[in-house]
């Protein structure tokens, strides 16, 4: 759209502003997820023993943190994977939006001292982060994920109208 069509008609160009930014957003979120999770997924895998030694120094009973072992980067990888796809992002996103509140859930219970200790923290990039840090970190990705899943669920209520 040109710009000298905001000086004729100025109200019409905000709506049509207002239409590419949610559009836009709505593109960007999950690219920004997936990139997390593909990222997480990358560094537990490129590093399997540090994570496994990770893992099992959690206070998770022995049994989930061998399911995790195992069903964590696969999982990532598969969120990401459907973030990539307009005909799979709400699944991704729902899924993703479960997975952020599961870290955010127990990033939070690090930090209130659920437990006795608090065990070492994730890897990659994140390593060189605090507990608090870690969880305002998760906490805009999480917010960006509930913000992702409004607007498609928005736009999916508005074609259902449209097309009734």
């Amino acid at each position: 759209m040109p710009l000298f069509c905001c000086f004729s008609r100025p109200l019409l160009c905000f709506q049509e502003i207002g239409v590419t930014m949610k559009t836009a957003i709505k593109s960007l979120i999950p690219a920004l997820l997936a990139m997390l999770f593909i990222y997480a997924a990358v560094s537990k895998l490129l590093t399997f023993a540090d994570f496994r030694q990770q893992l099992y120094n959690q206070n998770l009973p022995h049994w989930l943190s061998s399911l995790l072992l195992y069903l964590l980067p696969p999982a990532e990888v598969v969120v990401a994977c459907l973030l990539c796809f307009r005909r799979y992002v709400i699944s991704g996103l729902w899924l993703s939006l479960l997975l952020l509140i599961a870290f955010t859930g127990y990033i939070s219970l690090v930090l209130l001292h659920y437990w006795d200790r608090v065990p070492c923290s994730c890897g990659g990039i994140l390593s060189h982060m605090s507990w608090a840090s870690h969880l305002a970190f998760n906490w805009a990705f999480l917010i960006l994920n509930i913000l992702a899943v409004f607007l498609q669920l928005s736009d999916s209520k508005q074609h259902v109208q449209l097309t009734d």
